[in-house]
């Protein structure tokens, strides 16, 4: 029948507008109860915006594998510039290897929310090899914090940022050297003044006495 057919759709509307109507009241009041809230606790709401802003951001400038990629080019090419005698043992070895890792395909990247982490794997995805093929041979999550090699997060992959401190120093050069040679110290203000005024006491000129004048 027509009519019957026409009420009943009638009604189901009518329970629809009711559920909308319900729903949206429903986050009217949790929307005012919210602003009511922000205005009676000022301090717990900006610590919680400031939350909020921060883990944004973090997950925002997380790093890439492609920005790892280019941080290494970027290193490597900055050891290369150097001679073998200068350049620091720790970040040339550091360096060298994930290189060489990186060539050989084994570099894998994760992403995991507010960082990123950089590890190793046993082979190259595209190794025609049973092992590297082999879903239930693949590397297990609990092994990959000891794979882990660098982690990113606010934009920079901190591990090879400090491997790569001092990298034109080699320390190994100065291990001929007395113990109290190998390090140095910041020096004083006084030195620091000392040593600017016999600089420019250096550019003065030299003042000869007539010894005869005098006698």
């Amino acid at each position: 029948d027509p009519l019957s057919c026409l009420v009943e759709l009638s009604a189901v509307r009518s329970e629809h507008g009711v559920w909308c109507r319900s729903l949206l009241s429903d986050y009217k009041e949790a929307c005012r109860e919210a602003v009511v809230g922000a205005w009676e606790r000022p301090l717990r709401t900006s610590v919680y915006v400031t939350l909020l802003g921060g883990a944004w951001a973090c997950f925002y400038t997380k790093p890439d594998r492609l920005s790892f990629d280019d941080a290494l080019l970027k290193r490597s090419n900055q050891l290369g510039l150097l001679s073998p005698w200068i350049r620091s043992g720790i970040s040339d070895v550091h360096v060298q290897s994930l290189v060489k890792l990186r060539n050989e395909g084994r570099l894998r990247h994760a992403s995991l929310g507010l960082l990123s982490v950089v590890y190793y794997a046993d082979y190259d995805p595209d190794a025609m090899l049973y092992e590297a093929q082999c879903s239930n041979l693949s590397v297990p999550w609990r092994e990959i914090p000891q794979r882990v090699l660098d982690i990113g997060f606010a934009g920079n992959w901190w591990i090879l940022s400090s491997k790569m401190k001092d990298y034109d120093v080699n320390e190994d050069e100065f291990k001929q050297l007395p113990v109290h040679m190998q390090v140095t110290s910041t020096p004083s203000v006084k030195e620091v003044e000392r040593n600017e005024k016999l600089h420019r006491d250096s550019w003065l000129p030299v003042s000869v006495e007539d010894k005869g004048d005098k006698n």
